[in-house]
């Protein structure tokens, strides 16, 4: 089982907002002393939060799907729902967030560095919120907003201060055992390594941490080995050390061979990435090279041999023994002063900006456009932010929350933007997402006041269902009964005036 994972696609969702509440306040004397529908309460929000003591996305490899808590729904006598709690996802240190298609989104580094992936939906208004002058008393509410869902790809790139590099078996992993306190597996076949190993160095006064980097072989940039897995772990290192094995029994290599071949394969990884946030390309920065395994004769006449022709090249060399220790605290010493020089010219860290979201001026803006064909109709499509969510919103099973949405898209100017389209009564209309749109055919909204609004729950100027209400049922009960008090009638004038008289019955 993977004990290290650096990457995972995270499939995130905010919490729903919970509906509205639709009540009448009944007191004693007062069976309808106004409303007091609560709102819904808002959904959590899933959040990514650095924190230093998560080293791996093993957590989301295993468990990638996440949902933040709803909000609840609104009640009546003035209580609102509650809100629903935020989802905090630790990462490590340096994760960028990407989208599936492989744009940045957001790259954490320190402490609390944080990154809202999914907003929770907004909790509906109750009809105590929606009351005003003209609606005293609406027998509907706004349903909540569904949270907002993300896929999204986590990627670890390790903050490190030295980066070792080299072929499989250079002996990186026992130089980080050898000068610090770090444990990695060590054996004699190549791919030993198959993650990065972390380990603090304390050289004097100076700390610093050393990656080891598993053993890069020609092609690792174009994914060969296993080294493009992990080649974005020394992205943000200050240096680079190449390890050299002067010992190698491999036809073909030498030390000078071997650092040309990392030397390439760093340059084209450089190439392919681009290097982002001003820090300096892979190829520019400080480097030193370790010749490793001098307690071996033969590969110390090797080191001593290819010293000069490395320093011809600009480079610092140190001739080092993982095995007998020699030459590592001169190594430790040297790292320490070039790691020093780096952060001393770096620009000092600063805390992660506050991020404000303000209202969109344009935020009632929207577009209406005529769309399909003749084989197919036209139709109407009304894309924004507003109409969308208002939609969302309404329910259509309510005659007067139907009503309520005609008021608002009129007021910010929809009809008036289809009738410049060309809409004419009976076209048809769709507002939102053309996956989830609300479909449904115009007729001109007219405008009225408060005494055509009908009962709660209702707007007579929509057309209503065939079943008869209970005042219909009551009129029609009325008209029948006051028919037959007038029949009644008729037939005893009638009888009184003798039409009924036989003449063979005295």
């Amino acid at each position: 089982m993977a004990s290290f994972v650096d990457r995972v696609v995270l499939h995130a969702a905010g919490g729903n907002g919970g509906n509205g509440c639709a009540s009448i306040r009944r007191e004693k004397f007062k069976p309808l002393a106004g409303p007091d529908g609560g709102n819904g309460g808002d959904g959590g929000t899933v959040k990514l939060v650095v924190d230093s003591s998560t080293t791996t996305l093993l957590e989301y490899h295993h468990s990638p799907h996440r949902r933040a808590t709803s909000g609840t729904q609104g009640m009546g006598g003035d209580k609102d729902g509650s809100k629903g709690g935020d989802l905090i996802l630790k990462v490590p240190d340096g994760t960028v967030v990407k989208d599936l298609d492989g744009n940045v989104l957001a790259d954490l580094v320190g402490e609390g560095a944080e990154y809202v992936v999914a907003a929770g939906g907004k909790g509906g208004l109750g009809n105590r919120a929606l009351s005003s002058q003209t609606r005293k008393a609406p027998g509907f509410a706004l349903l909540g907003e569904e949270g907002d869902t993300a896929d999204i790809e986590l990627e670890v790139k390790t903050i490190a201060d030295v980066a070792l590099v080299g072929f499989p078996s250079a002996g990186k992993s026992s130089l980080i055992a050898a000068i610090s306190a770090a444990r990695p597996k060590i054996a004699d076949y190549p791919f030993t390594t198959l993650v990065p190993n972390l380990g603090v160095v304390q050289a004097g006064q100076s700390r610093f941490t050393v990656a080891d980097v598993p053993g890069l072989i020609p092609g690792a940039s174009e994914g060969k080995g296993l080294g493009l897995e992990f080649l974005r772990h020394i992205e943000r290192t200050a240096m680079i050390v190449h390890v050299l094995d002067c010992a190698t029994l491999e036809p073909g290599r030498d030390p000078i061979s071997d650092l040309d071949v990392i030397e390439e394969e760093l340059a084209n990884y450089a190439g392919d990435i681009g290097i982002e946030g001003g820090r300096m390309p892979l190829n520019e920065r400080p480097r030193l090279v370790v010749l490793n395994k001098i307690d071996v004769p033969e590969a110390r006449e090797l080191a001593e041999f290819v010293k000069a022709d490395l320093e011809e090249r600009g480079l610092r060399v140190f001739e080092i023994s993982t095995a007998s220790h020699e030459g590592l605290r001169e190594l430790k010493f040297a790292l320490a002063e070039t790691v020093e020089k780096a952060r001393a010219a770096a620009p000092p860290p600063t805390p992660a900006p506050v991020v404000l979201r303000p209202r969109a001026v344009d935020e009632a803006r929207f577009t209406v456009r005529r769309l399909g064909g003749e084989e197919t109709g036209y139709w109407f499509e009304v894309r924004g932010t507003k109409p969308e969510r208002w939609v969302k919103q309404t329910d259509f099973n309510n005659d007067e929350a139907v009503g309520f949405l005609a008021d608002r898209l009129a007021k910010i100017g929809v009809e008036d933007g289809l009738f410049k389209a060309g809409a004419v009564a009976g076209d048809e209309v769709r507002i939102g997402d053309p996956k989830n749109a609300v479909v449904f055919d115009w007729e001109p909204t007219l405008q009225t006041g408060p005494e055509l609004l009908g009962g709660r729950g209702t707007d007579l100027r929509l057309d209503q269902s065939d079943r008869p209400t209970r005042g219909d049922k009551r009129r029609e009960f009325n008209e029948r009964m006051d028919a037959k008090t007038e029949a009644r009638r008729e037939l005893w004038t009638e009888r009184e005036a003798g039409h009924w008289t036989d003449p063979d019955v005295e």
